[in-house]
């Protein structure tokens, strides 16, 4: 099938350039070609006019089964995150809340344009839980690098991964999410490493200084376990040495510069990441905590290097952040993040006309500093349309929200709970 998205005010990112009254076409499940006029032929016409059309936005981090938990922990600190989320809920969680709260989070990313999402998916104490994940991340339709991982406080196997590394393909691939040498012992380490090398899967693993390893790359590189395609995530505590040994070993960073300020991990490090030569990306993280969308994140980003009296972040920097370097983190660049002819066609198009985005005398910096979720109207992922007219399709609503609620009352209702076990 064809699709030609036509006279849209177009804005690619790599490099970042705004193109008015421009057509996308679409062939299949990639971007066939981007011009002015260009001719119809057979093809399903999506009048773009009065829209930005932008590359699907790209989220490098989240724990996509916690969006039953939403806001649960957006006063707690780590320290309180940890014990609570994960430790006191955290082992309670059953496959069927892994799955109603991973389809709901994925989707909540697509409504608001994020169309390439890395789930790290830390609660799969058992192959049931597994399943549940992933499935529902292909129920979604999403583009989803899935990180196998294990739960905090003990249980699960990763050797799991590799039945499930069998079954990806398509929208989904599969990367391993151990605890790594922040949180476990060199052996647990190492064969953590040599499954990934086995499955030829990235890594995508939280990093700080301790509580076991205080220099967490220099272990890995002491112990010859630096490999390129790792992602690195937050890192606040970490020194310049540990980024210079992540850039040199070609690794990449995902900061969650919301999530960091408000739990408290540290400093901000994504000027630190940029300036050592990382490729560095944009992750929700957790939606206990922050709000779920990339336009918000950016902002964040933003306000984290100017509240720290770093370098400035441009919002042409923060929208490849949310796109075309977010992808090249994931190890995806070549095939999404931008509007270039053969990547794939993950689209979004924002009603330029709204409120909110009028008066735009530069398009890039208004979705940057004003647009939000309900500014997508429309979204595409691999040429097919799952929302359009303001609305996700093919979604029970009601089913998924009254299975979303029976989850959250499930989950909040424990000794010490502050209230959220009234789900609305």
């Amino acid at each position: 099938m064809r699709t030609l998205i036509r006279n849209g005010t177009v804005i690619d990112t790599d490099p970042v350039a705004v193109h008015p009254a421009t057509d996308v076409l679409i062939d299949g499940d990639r971007i066939a070609a981007v011009g002015r006029a260009l001719p119809t032929g057979d093809a399903h016409v999506i009048d773009a006019t009065g829209r930005y059309v932008l590359p699907g936005l790209v989220d490098t981090h989240r724990h996509t089964w916690q969006t039953a938990l939403r806001g649960i922990a957006a006063d707690h600190d780590l320290g309180a995150y940890l014990t609570r989320v994960l430790g006191d809920i955290g082992g309670r969680v059953s496959p069927a809340d892994i799955a109603v709260g991973t389809l709901a989070g994925a989707l909540e990313a697509l409504d608001a344009g994020v169309t390439t999402l890395q789930d790290f998916s830390h609660a799969l104490r058992t192959p049931e839980h597994a399943d549940a994940a992933v499935g529902a991340l292909r129920s979604a339709g999403v583009r989803a690098l899935f990180g196998y991982g294990n739960p905090v406080f003990g249980g699960g196997d990763l050797t799991d991964a590799r039945r499930v590394h069998a079954s990806t393909g398509g929208l989904l691939t599969m990367a391993l999410a151990p605890h790594g040498p922040s949180y476990s012992p060199i052996e647990t380490v190492a064969a953590d490493w040599a499954l990934a090398r086995d499955l030829d899967v990235p890594l995508v693993v939280h990093v700080g200084s301790g509580p076991v390893a205080e220099r967490p790359v220099e272990t890995l590189r002491a112990h010859g376990l630096l490999r390129p395609g790792t992602v690195y995530v937050h890192g606040n505590s970490l020194p310049d040495a540990e980024l210079k040994l992540i850039a040199d070993s070609g690794g990449t960073a995902s900061v969650a510069p919301a999530v960091e300020a408000r739990m408290g991990h540290g400093a901000p490090v994504l000027a630190r990441f940029r300036g050592a030569g990382v490729p560095t990306g944009l992750g929700v993280d957790v939606v206990t905590t922050v709000a779920g969308d990339m336009f918000t994140l950016m902002r964040a980003a933003m306000l984290s290097l100017d509240a720290s009296g770093g370098p400035r972040l441009s919002t042409a920097d923060a929208l490849r952040m949310a796109t075309i370097e977010g992808a090249a983190v994931l190890g995806m660049a070549d095939r999404v993040g931008s509007l270039a002819a053969g990547k794939q066609a993950d689209v979004i198009l924002l009603r330029a006309d709204d409120p909110n985005l009028l008066g735009a005398a530069d398009p890039v910096a208004a979705v940057v500093t004003s647009a939000h979720p309900g500014n997508v109207e429309t979204v595409l992922v691999a040429g097919r349309v799952v929302k359009r007219d303001g609305r996700l399709l093919d979604v029970d609503r009601s089913r998924l929200a009254g299975e979303l609620r029976e989850s959250t009352r499930r989950l909040a209702e424990y000794p010490g709970s502050t209230g959220a076990a009234t789900p609305v």
